[in-house]
């Protein structure tokens, strides 16, 4: 008896949660109404991607706005100025405080320019090699 009266109490509440006023969504746009000239796009992520209105995935963000942290963090590791170092081999473990699953590597420097990490992102540059106007040149070592 007492398992019929909880079941009627939820269903009750149930059905008053259910009836409640949800906010309403804007009209949305068919995909063939979008054109590249009437295009409206969101935010950039920090993967680059920004989805024009008709945009399937942006249902998610029906009723909660879609929010952005704009300190992605190949900008905050670019703030960084490179190292300046005398070897042509430099190792990188993760900088002052290492980060986890960082392994040692080995970054050659030979060429003229800035050499990055491939895992932390951190920059190095040669002195005998690399020049004032060769630092705009970057490499990705992996």
């Amino acid at each position: 008896m007492t398992r019929m009266l909880y079941l009627s109490i939820i269903s009750r509440h149930s059905i008053r949660l259910a009836s409640t006023n949800l906010p309403q969504a804007g009209k949305v746009p068919e995909p063939k109404e979008v054109t590249p000239q009437n295009a409206q796009f969101d935010q950039v992520t920090h993967t680059g991607q920004a989805w024009d209105q008709a945009d399937y995935r942006l249902a998610r963000y029906e009723y909660n706005p879609k929010t952005i942290n704009p300190n992605i963090a190949a900008h905050l590791i670019a703030e960084i100025p490179p190292k300046a170092v005398d070897e042509r081999v430099v190792s990188c473990g993760g900088g002052e405080t290492p980060a986890l699953g960082h392994p040692l590597v080995f970054i050659n420097l030979d060429k003229p320019g800035t050499h990055a990490c491939g895992y932390c992102g951190q920059r190095f540059y040669n002195t005998h090699v690399t020049t004032e106007k060769d630092l705009s040149i970057h490499h990705i070592e992996c």
